[in-house]
């Protein structure tokens, strides 16, 4: 079993002992909006107030800008969990956002056909 310092707990067997709620504080929607493509990056401001391992852990993977899937596979947390660290950070003013871009429209059935097309060839 690791240490307490040595990041999340984690038993080889069991994998993370702490639930992943716990470490949001049971919080399941976070306060700003954030995409699994939303960017997000640290401002250089010094949050203020208590920030738990994975918060510190979360900042130290935007010192370049990083998507939040990114961020939530990196932590092992699930999206909606990241998510709620993420928007803890943007509220203290340590991280800033920036949606995703879209130049195409994702409904395009021409998009939609192509994608269908190149799972068929897979399979």
């Amino acid at each position: 079993m690791a240490a307490a310092g040595d990041g999340p707990w984690l038993d080889d067997a069991a994998g993370r002992l702490v639930r992943p709620y716990t470490v949001s504080n049971g919080r399941t929607r976070p306060t700003t909006a954030l995409d699994l493509l939303s960017q997000v990056m640290v401002t250089g401001a010094t949050p203020l107030g208590y920030l738990g391992p994975e918060h510190t852990q979360a900042l130290e993977l935007c010192r370049a800008p990083v998507s939040v899937a990114e961020i939530a596979a990196q932590l092992k947390l699930p999206a909606a969990v990241t998510k709620v660290l993420l928007s803890d950070l943007v509220d203290c003013g340590a991280l800033t956002t920036k949606p995703p871009e879209f130049h195409h429209n994702p409904t395009d059935r021409s998009l939609l056909e192509a994608v269908l097309d190149g799972l068929r060839r897979q399979l």
